[in-house]
């Protein structure tokens, strides 16, 4: 006698499924949403192998539409909480998961919502993995990360541009505000690239994905506030010295380079040369004078 197969994967849905499910609720994607919808098994089941989800977590998902990844974390995760902005697509999901993964259903928790005003969830998160609309990847990605703490870690597929933003380093040419504010809450790295066409409708640029690991913030007496208005003025006029660039935030240019002195870092450099725990020295530096 011949032993059993091991199980075949959960099915996953593919392109007819997704403009299926469009149809039936009578929905073309929006460029005002931003939305992209994945339509290949095998991409999915990428991003989840590479977001490595435990079988204990709950997972926050942005922006599901039609729920194509929604499915595939149900199949990794102990619960999944998924924020949609969209009411209609919002309406669909909880049927979709009770039709496709219907012993997952009461792992399943809907808030129709506008993620960037999202502060409470029914379910604490431990990591978040999500296809986020292009043209509001790094606020969203920034909003989450202050008000949920319990986010350990996470996998976010964006604009590759975007991607290499908030992955870069001191010193990189894409380095500039989203890579030191990300930095305050986490380290970030690039985890690869998503093709064109595994999306309806193909986008016209490629996608990345980047992967998080929660850590401290730099040790300051300075506020993430205070940190971040030095950052923001910092990056205003990248070529400027950092002298220049921060006289408006400091109240001039000859306290600014005391404030950069007290902190240890030369009033000639520009703040793509610098790291978040640089720009605390700053703003705390500032703050000890106030």
């Amino acid at each position: 006698m011949t032993e059993p197969n091991s199980a075949a994967p959960a099915p996953l849905f593919g392109a007819s499924d997704i403009r299926r499910l469009a149809e039936e609720i009578g929905i073309r994607p929006t460029k005002t949403l931003g939305q992209n919808f994945v339509i290949d098994g095998n991409t999915i089941r990428r991003i989840v192998s590479v977001a490595n989800i435990g079988p204990d977590e709950t997972v926050l998902e942005v922006g599901p539409g039609l729920g194509s990844l929604t499915l595939g974390l149900l199949d990794a995760a102990k619960a999944v909480v998924a924020v949609e902005i969209d009411p209609v697509l919002a309406a669909k999901l909880p049927e979709t998961v009770n039709e496709w993964r219907p012993e997952a259903a009461g792992d399943f928790h809907l808030v129709q919502a506008d993620a960037m005003k999202v502060t409470a969830l029914p379910v604490e998160p431990t990591a978040i993995v999500a296809n986020l609309p292009y043209n509001v990847a790094v606020p969203v990605v920034l909003h989450l990360l202050q008000h949920f703490p319990s986010l350990r870690h996470g996998l976010v597929m964006v604009q590759d541009e975007v991607a290499d933003r908030l992955a870069a380093g001191p010193g990189s040419k894409t380095y500039g505000v989203p890579s030191v504010k990300a930095a305050w809450y986490s380290s970030m790295r690039k985890a690869g690239v998503i093709g064109m066409n595994v999306f309806w409708p193909a986008p016209k640029i490629h996608s990345g994905l980047v992967s998080f690991t929660r850590r401290e913030p730099p040790v300051t007496t300075a506020t993430r506030e205070q940190v971040f208005a030095v950052i923001d003025a910092a990056f205003a006029q990248r070529r400027k010295t950092l002298r220049a660039a921060l006289a408006g935030w400091a109240g001039g240019a000859t306290e600014a380079e005391r404030c950069l002195l007290a902190a240890g870092v030369d009033p000639t450099a520009r703040g793509e040369v610098i790291d978040i725990a640089a720009f605390a020295r700053i703003a705390e530096a500032h703050e000890a004078r106030a």
